[in-house]
């Protein structure tokens, strides 16, 4: 069972991270996280002593590790599927929220650091690009396709999947994202019946 205490915790890491994928990281501070999350401003510094870059990292963490979720329960039935799961998470994202939000990966990432330093929450991002390139290539790898090309076509479908849900958002249209998964299925399935 959740104490009462972790469900709190919980629910301003998913608020924090949803902030992050519809402003940006730079754009929030912890009072509009915590307000967004429905906490007290005082419980969100309770369990983020260190202030908003541990949120920003958690919260990055947690999103990361949804989609990594995702992935790995949905490559289960072939990287083919793994693809299709990917971009319908995408498509709910962009879609469900009126493109109003795209990744909170992607967010904290493209945002500039501190001059001289590489802040945890850039590095939960790395980690998080790089957990899901290493699912889709050892999928793509376990359905026959050579081992350098399976992580080229991996980090490929990351990039485009991202740099598509900033153009949807842009855009204001799914198209982008439905194009660019029409044409990395195809690269796909090529890949692994080679």
């Amino acid at each position: 069972m959740v104490q009462p205490s972790q469900d709190v915790r919980g629910r301003i890491v998913a608020g924090a991270a949803d902030m992050i994928r519809r402003r940006g990281l730079n754009a929030t501070t912890v009072r509009t996280l915590a307000k967004h999350a429905d906490a007290p401003l005082g419980s969100t510094y309770h369990y983020f002593p260190d202030g908003k870059q541990q949120l920003a990292t958690e919260a990055v963490r947690f999103a990361g590790d949804m989609v990594s979720r995702t992935l790995r329960r949905e490559l289960a039935a072939g990287p083919v599927a793994g693809l299709r799961a990917f971009f319908a998470l995408w498509r709910e994202t962009v879609l469900g929220t009126d493109f109003r939000a795209g990744c909170p990966v992607l967010a904290v990432a493209i945002e500039e650091p501190p001059e001289g330093e590489t802040p945890a929450v850039l590095t939960a991002a790395a980690e998080a690009f790089s957990a899901w390139e290493s699912l889709l290539a050892d999928s793509l790898r376990e359905h026959g396709a050579d081992a350098q090309q399976a992580e080229q076509i991996a980090t490929l479908v990351v990039a485009a999947v991202e740099g598509t849900v900033a153009l949807c958002r842009a855009k204001r249209s799914i198209e982008p994202l439905d194009r660019t998964a029409e044409q990395l299925q195809a690269l796909v399935a090529a890949a692994i019946d080679h």
